[in-house]
């Protein structure tokens, strides 16, 4: 079974970035999302792995009129949070992916501690059902 594991991040005043902490702390967090990736990667459970730009980047896109892209900043700028980043695991059971979510919101903060991050986890759906 595949789940994607959501990072969410708190946006606070609009310009929460790991880049801002004290160098010391942003080198432990790095760290120890390697060794995270690493170890999900030897249990044969990582499919994916990837960290998001900033809020600031984002853009939300929907066709208008004759199809074409209509953009707009986005997502909301109204969010409390915004999604960081994200690990698609391939496990046996969503049991075993709440453990791994549990793991990811442990990652280290300023300070040294835990940042309990909001990690939400949702199963990759397969193909549709054959009779679609």
């Amino acid at each position: 079974m595949k789940f994607m594991l959501m990072m969410h991040a708190p946006r606070g005043t609009g310009d929460w970035s790991v880049f801002k902490w004290p160098p010391e702390d942003l080198k432990a967090h790095i760290n120890f999302m390697k060794r995270f990736a690493k170890e999900l990667k030897d249990a044969g459970e990582l499919v994916a792995a990837e960290g998001l730009a900033g809020p600031d980047q984002a853009r939300v896109v929907r066709a208008g009129k004759g199809g074409g892209p209509e953009v707009t900043d986005g997502p909301f700028p109204e969010a409390k949070e915004f999604l960081a980043g994200y690990w698609i695991v391939d496990v046996e059971s969503p049991e075993q992916a709440y453990e791994i979510a549990a793991r990811a919101s442990a990652a280290p903060g300023p300070g040294g501690g835990p940042l309990n991050l909001r990690i939400e986890v949702r199963q990759v759906m397969s193909a549709p059902p054959v009779d679609l």
